[in-house]
């Protein structure tokens, strides 16, 4: 290399400097999590569905089978995880130290999340909206009624602002309850330090499937927000951001396909579907594109099942939260929900 070339990219460098533009380091997210041997999954502190401790002490959910999806795909093992409790206030911090490779802890996707503090969301794995629970003691039936109301919100979330905008623009005034988690939000909102709760629907759900008087609490009517949750990485490592994209695309697909966690490996040894064969392995070089095994979409399917048989056994209509598809349903049955194609 020329010194005259040095200095070009000095020059260069300077420029981006001047502008306040960081210069990329070498990422090797991949590398770091094979040499590890574990995928470092940021997780919820705790949210009933989401994630959660089984009797067995495991932690287990919604955003839980994603992580171990992605530890099939990369390491061949779901098992191969280890998670990192985060609230709503140190979970980006955890991630752009290093502290954790993926946040899989519903998470909105925002322009000032996604722009400002580089991070790369990967997709959208639950569409969702911010709402609220109160006890139906208080005699209003909508959030529009809480002029004065005193309200429990978690710190460090976009539930924050989203508060601050319904209450503007309704003209009424509230009093927030700042909490830092949902378990200690469920403890000051049935404690009755604060009228109402404020979080993304889902969470609503979760708390309100923990209760033991459920009847007497309602989830008023208002969703105030777009809230799109799912995971997210550092910006600077395409190839892991590929990886961390494609496995949840996967799993989205494989719903749309009738790939399930029972039939996966035999579908992944070839199909009359050519799609269905691109993305389990028997043909093309989709694996290699992604520095992975050829069978790393069966072993991510295979870890906890499709889309559909991951939201149906932690969150569907047959679990304590009771939630039904509604958005999360694919484009063709209503929702709008799909994967790009594996072509």
């Amino acid at each position: 290399m020329t010194i005259k070339s040095l200095t070009g990219i000095a020059a260069v460098a300077g420029i981006l400097a001047v502008a306040g533009m960081a210069i990329p380091a070498h990422a090797a997210t991949l590398d770091d999590v094979k040499s590890a041997g574990a995928v470092k999954c940021g997780i919820n502190t705790g949210l009933p569905g989401f994630a959660f401790t089984g009797d067995d002490g495991k932690w287990t959910g919604f955003d839980v089978a994603y992580c171990r999806a992605l530890a099939a795909a990369v390491l061949g093992d779901p098992d191969k995880v280890k998670y990192v409790n985060l609230t709503g206030a140190n979970r980006f911090p955890a991630l752009q130290s290093g502290e954790i490779d993926v946040l899989s802890r519903n998470t909105t996707w925002t322009f000032s999340r996604d722009v400002d503090l580089g991070f790369t969301f990967v997709g959208v794995n639950y569409y969702d909206g911010q709402g609220f629970i109160g006890r139906k003691s208080l005699g209003v039936k909508s959030a529009k009624e809480l002029d004065g109301a005193s309200v429990c919100i978690q710190t460090g979330t976009t539930t924050e602002k989203n508060l601050a905008d319904f209450f503007r623009v309704n003209k009424i005034s509230y009093e927030a309850v700042p909490i830092e988690t949902n378990s200690e939000a469920r403890t000051a909102y049935e404690a009755e330090r604060c009228d109402v709760y404020t979080t993304d629907a889902s969470g609503l759900a979760a708390t309100k499937s923990t209760f033991d008087d459920a009847d007497k609490h309602m989830v008023f009517p208002e969703i105030v927000s777009k809230e799109p949750l799912g995971p997210l990485v550092r910006q600077g490592d395409d190839q892991w951001a590929d990886i961390a994209r494609w496995v949840l695309n996967a799993l989205v697909s494989a719903e749309e396909l009738g790939v399930t966690q029972a039939n996966v490996e035999k579908l992944g040894k070839g199909t009359d579907n050519p799609e269905i064969n691109r993305m389990l392995g028997s043909e093309g070089s989709f694996a290699k594109m992604l520095g992975l095994e050829k069978n790393w979409a069966v072993n991510a399917i295979k870890a906890e099942g499709n889309y559909a048989e991951i939201f149906e056994k932690y969150v569907g209509p047959k679990t304590p939260l009771g939630l039904k598809r509604g958005l999360n349903a694919l484009y063709k049955d209503g929702g709008i929900l799909y994967s790009p194609p594996f072509r």
